[in-house]
């Protein structure tokens, strides 16, 4: 019993410490302007392990936020919602659709925040007509790239280089560097309930101490009420056991007087 007692408080003295140390996460940011910087998010290097999560930490290099992914490298933070879930993200190369052919999600806590088609991106030899757009930075010389529907044919002089499910086909009204590039995360830890982890945990954390209390109160009373009843038992023994000694040497004292008269 003493030993399970100890266990508990023991551990939630560290649980308090634990959530006492997450207290010290405090919203941060790289640069002045820059984005706010909260869990799950974190600055790496800069702030303790538990104020973010594994693939959520971000840079701070030349006045600005960036966010590093193995399957394309680094890519600028232009905006975090917290309420939405919803990451902006700047390309510095300025090509989105590079971004779209090489990014790959899968092995990230992030996927896409506009809902996704299947486009193919063609590589040509030759310029196709003007119903196709052609994305003018994966294009060089001697070479075109469009983006199509998987559906259409191959047109004479192309290849397929990749088909991939990205939210916007090219399209010269949307080149901005940023435009289509919002992810998503989805529910991670106590960003779901943080404020109902804080506040709440503490209160239950404090009512099991004093329920823990409280055992130990009624434990120590029912010992004390045992020791006290053992107590009165024993002297209660000792005064009959007098009494009945008493008794005896009274019978004797009388059996004695008997034989003296006779």
């Amino acid at each position: 019993m003493h030993a399970f007692i100890f266990f508990i408080l023991f551990s939630t003295a560290i649980f308090l410490e634990t959530q006492a140390s997450t207290e010290n996460c405090t919203t941060t940011k790289c640069f002045h302007g820059e984005p706010d910087i909260r869990f799950p998010f974190q600055v790496r290097g800069r702030r303790p392990h538990h104020c973010g999560l594994p693939g959520f930490d971000i840079d701070c290099s030349n006045n600005a936020s960036k966010i590093h992914f193995p399957s394309y490298g680094e890519l600028g933070i232009k905006s975090i919602s917290y309420d939405a879930r919803r990451l902006d993200l700047l390309d510095p190369k300025g090509c989105v659709h590079e971004v779209f052919l090489n990014l790959n999600l899968s092995l990230t806590p992030f996927r896409y925040y506009y809902v996704l088609k299947e486009y193919s991106y063609l590589n040509c030899s030759v310029t196709l007509s003007p119903s196709f757009s052609q994305v003018p930075c994966l294009s060089g010389s001697g070479f075109h790239v469009y983006t199509v529907e998987p559906s259409m044919a191959v047109p004479n002089f192309c290849r397929v280089v990749k088909t991939v499910p990205i939210p916007f086909e090219y399209s010269p009204y949307l080149s901005d560097n940023s435009f289509g590039l919002g992810l998503t995360w989805g529910s991670v830890g106590n960003q779901e309930t943080g404020c109902f982890t804080m506040a709440h945990v503490k209160v239950a954390c404090i009512a099991i101490l004093i329920l823990v209390l409280a055992l130990l109160a009624r434990i120590s009373m029912h010992r004390s009420n045992r020791t006290q009843c053992r107590r009165e038992r024993d002297d209660r023994i000792q005064v009959e056991k007098l009494l009945g000694d008493y008794k005896s040497l009274k019978l004797e004292r009388c059996e004695i007087r008997q034989l003296y008269s006779v």
